[in-house]
């Protein structure tokens, strides 16, 4: 076989073909120069895109994240926020203010303890997630109950998830001072509403003994061998605690009792009468003094003298031995009055408001029934009563009664 025979590198045929392979070359890199720019602005414009997507994700994030912390901070509320550390995320405004911590600077269950003096640290061991704790916590103005209930966030799964978990537990606290004092009032009714109603039944079981024992106190006042002033002690013990039977049971009672003309200077005067041995008891001076002979109301003639009862009987509590208890009566333009008068003691100003009160007692040492149930039945009857009075010289109680 014979060698090839060299080619001179200047032949013109290899200058040819080595110039058609450079511009098939340049031709290929060139196509592909234009199709790497075509790719490149594709990427350049899917790119803006996505860079516009997360741009308007982002603002939307924000709007949201905004809405929902103004959600947050205008909820009736309190929220608290705890991050994995144990870390305060976020408290709102009326969890603050609930806490009475204002602008404080909490970061942790610890210094939320310290600043509000609520063991929050304990709560977290105590609470099971399923029932809220109810706090008694003092303020300025008195006390406030809170509901604190917290909620559990659920753990990742794996361990990278929960060192990227942002949130822990959410506290709740809610304000029930209003529940706790409606709750405290109803228990306070329907403690009312059955201890009126066992002095109802003892009244009605201790009333009918009473009248026994006050016809037998008068028997026994008929017999000339025995003490008077016994007798006169065991009539006015026994008419004091009738009085007060009484009183339980018109305070007790319900409806309005039957009216009738009455002669009112008659039905005082024997009410005067009952009430005497009490002031002869008391070394207290009892007079009665009506300017006309007759004065005729529509009214219950048990309601009248429960009222002078009662009226008397306090004039003379608090009227020193020695002192007097006046009862008078007269007619004003188309009125019939009852002034019931004494040189006792005299009333304190800041009791005056209270005086009518069911349950107050100036000096404590009574039920405070009796100037309730004169007030009472005086508006049964369509009148009214009042009071003027000075310390140290006496007090006057008027009764007004429609005339007929």
């Amino acid at each position: 076989m014979n060698p090839p025979v060299p080619v001179p590198l200047n032949d013109p045929r290899i200058l040819a073909d080595a110039f058609s392979e450079f511009i098939s070359a340049s031709t290929l890199l060139e196509a592909s120069y234009r199709e790497l720019q075509q790719k490149v602005a594709h990427l350049g414009v899917e790119l803006a895109d996505r860079n516009a997507d997360l741009t308007r994700s982002l603002a939307e994030n924000d709007r949201m994240r905004a809405a929902l912390q103004q959600m947050i901070d205008s909820m009736p509320c309190g929220v608290l926020v705890l991050d994995m550390a144990e870390t305060i995320v976020m408290i709102n405004p009326e969890g603050r203010r609930l806490l009475g911590i204002q602008t404080a600077r909490v970061k942790t269950l610890r210094t939320l303890s310290k600043a509000s003096r609520i063991n929050f640290e304990a709560l977290a061991i105590a609470t099971d997630g399923e029932h809220d704790t109810e706090l008694c916590v003092p303020t300025e103005s008195g006390q406030r109950w809170l509901a604190v209930g917290r909620r559990q966030l659920d753990y990742p799964s794996t361990r990278q998830e929960l060192a990227t978990a942002p949130l822990r537990s959410i506290w709740i606290l809610r304000d029930i001072t209003a529940n706790k004092q409606a709750e405290m009032e109803r228990e306070a009714a329907r403690r009312a509403m059955a201890l009126a109603e066992i002095s109802s039944i003892l009244a009605h079981e201790i009333r009918n003994p009473l009248a026994s024992l006050e016809l037998f106190a008068g028997l026994i006042a008929e017999e000339p061998s025995v003490n008077p002033q016994w007798v006169a002690h065991l009539q006015a013990g026994i008419r004091t605690l009738s009085g007060t039977v009484n009183n339980v049971l018109s305070m007790n009672g319900e409806g309005t009792p039957r009216a009738l003309p009455l002669d009112l200077v008659s039905c005082v005067r024997s009410s005067v009468e009952f009430v005497q041995p009490i002031a002869d008891q008391a070394n207290v001076a009892l007079r009665f003094q009506a300017a006309e002979s007759t004065l005729t109301i529509h009214g219950n003639e048990a309601g009248i003298r429960q009222i002078i009862l009662n009226l008397v009987s306090n004039a003379i509590r608090h009227t020193p031995a020695g002192g007097s208890v006046d009862v008078s009566m007269h007619t004003q333009e188309s009125r019939a009055v009852v002034e019931v008068r004494d040189t006792g003691c005299g009333i304190a100003k800041e009791q005056m408001e209270r005086l009518f009160e069911a349950g107050f007692s100036g000096s404590g040492e009574t039920p405070g029934l009796g100037l309730a149930v004169c007030r009472r039945l005086m508006a049964q009857h369509g009148g009214t009563i009042r009071v003027t009075s000075r310390l140290q010289e006496g007090s006057s109680f008027y009764l007004e009664f429609p005339a007929l």
